[in-house]
């Protein structure tokens, strides 16, 4: 592990100075809006923004990154992000601050992809998992520190929106004076959704319900506690704790699912998500119950997202795993941009509760579809291995969590299932590169 650190130091710095930046300004925003009297809606229109924005970077990114190479891309989504940072305060207006939030949100994708695909490009494949490992914990630490800055900061003034500001752009400075070349490119085909879908109905539902359940916890989290009348403090602690949840989660669910039926565990997970989140929308818990609540959440949503793509990983080839993750990933952040959407006008209607009331929905609607699914199909005979991915990662780090994976063959559990799988590898291999999403983390 000391030999990994010293290698991707660099790397580690910039990008938990970035989910610093990143992570105060997605709060504040939420914060400052309700200040300024910006309705229920039209904040779920902004949080909703940047998951269309970090949709189309991951579709763009990697075509500007072969035209003009990363250091040029880096430096220039760089300077969009701290310029855009810098003029919130100075722009006071919904619709603008919507229109910025999707330029934030191509900016973080094009900047998570570079930076992964840096990662990727000075990992062995013997070091390839303590990379990613360290990478996700200090994405998860970059998160948890933006709130105590957030918990620190006047969110009428200025300071929270000049700081996240400088550290964006500290942020690049390792990174672009970093002596490790800067890597070749090659972004996934993704597998086409209608033979994804057959591979594995399970997945293709359950990341389009990921997304939504991804972004709505941490896109409307800080405008739930404004209209909860909670301090920002609280606010702060609130969001930390579904932080430190899902990091807390991650490694026990993980080995949990590497010997068990990853359907039973997902039931599982979706059924105690239902519980604790009806108890929260009709039931004024006190604060300190809330927080536990929020780590339940984090700890479900993050280990979840993971969860899906190795269960999909398990009815594929070595040679559809990219090309299926990639695909994961853009249902993921389709459905992201509705999360914060649903859950502004569910508020409108029924007030601060409809925030878990919505996350209770989709988690209803997964275990029901799991459930039916356990009764149509069995498990598969061999699994690979689980990985920790955060819905923040880009394909890179996706794909980079394949090449670290065994090479297994799909497990189908029917004959019908084998000529299907044979036919969407077919098809897969006639199929040229296609551009492909984080983190989000539409990721």
């Amino acid at each position: 592990m000391l030999r990994v650190l010293a290698m991707t130091w660099p790397l580690l710095t910039g990008v938990l100075l970035l989910m610093v930046g990143n992570g105060v300004q997605s709060s504040l925003l939420g914060i400052r809006g309700t200040l300024e009297n910006f309705s229920t809606f039209h904040l779920s229109l902004v949080m909703s923004a940047y998951y269309l924005g970090f949709l189309l970077g991951s579709r763009l990114a990697p075509m500007m990154i072969r035209n003009v190479g990363h250091v040029r891309v880096f430096a220039a989504l760089g300077s969009l992000i701290s310029a855009v940072l810098v003029l919130y305060p100075m722009l006071v207006d919904w619709q603008v601050w919507a229109v910025m939030r999707v330029v934030i949100g191509f900016a973080f994708a094009g900047i998570y992809i570079t930076a992964e695909s840096w990662l990727n490009n000075t990992a062995t494949n013997e070091t390839r998992g303590q990379a990613l490992s360290a990478y996700m914990i200090v994405q998860m630490l970059g998160a948890v520190a933006s709130q105590a800055l957030l918990a620190a900061g006047d969110p009428f003034g200025y300071s929270l929106f000049l700081i996240p500001s400088v550290l964006v752009s500290l942020a690049f400075l390792p990174l672009l004076l970093a002596t490790v070349p800067a890597p070749t490119f090659d972004s996934a085909a993704r597998l086409g959704f209608v033979e994804l879908f057959r591979i594995s109905p399970v997945a293709v539902i359950s990341m389009l319900i990921s997304g939504g359940v991804f972004s709505a916890m941490f896109g409307m989290a800080a405008v739930w506690g404004a209209l909860s009348l909670l301090s920002v403090q609280q606010i702060a602690l609130f969001t930390s704790f579904l932080y430190v949840g899902g990091l807390a989660l991650q490694y026990p669910i993980g080995w949990l699912s590497d010997r068990v039926d990853r359907r039973k565990i997902m039931l599982g997970l979706a059924s105690v998500a239902v519980l604790v989140l009806a108890v929260a929308s009709f039931v004024d818990l006190p604060f300190g119950a809330t927080l536990g609540v929020a780590a339940i959440l984090g700890g479900i949503a993050y280990p979840m997202y993971a969860l899906i793509i190795a269960y999909a990983n398990d009815y594929l080839s070595k040679e559809q795993m990219a090309a299926a993750s990639a695909g994961l990933i853009f249902l993921n952040g389709f459905g992201a941009i509705f999360g914060p959407l649903v859950t502004g006008w569910l508020m409108g209607q029924v007030g601060p509760h409809g925030y878990f009331l919505f996350m209770g929905v989709l988690f209803l609607i997964q275990a029901g579809y799991i459930g039916w699914r356990m009764t149509r199909r069995s498990a598969p005979q061999q699994t690979g291995a689980f990985v920790g991915v955060t819905p923040t990662a880009s394909p890179v780090a996706a794909v980079a969590v394949l090449e670290a994976a065994p090479d297994i063959g799909p497990s189908p559990e029917s004959p019908e299932a084998a000529a299907a799988a044979a036919e969407a590898l077919v098809i897969n291999h006639g199929a040229t590169a296609a551009d492909t999403t984080d983190k989000d983390r539409a990721s």
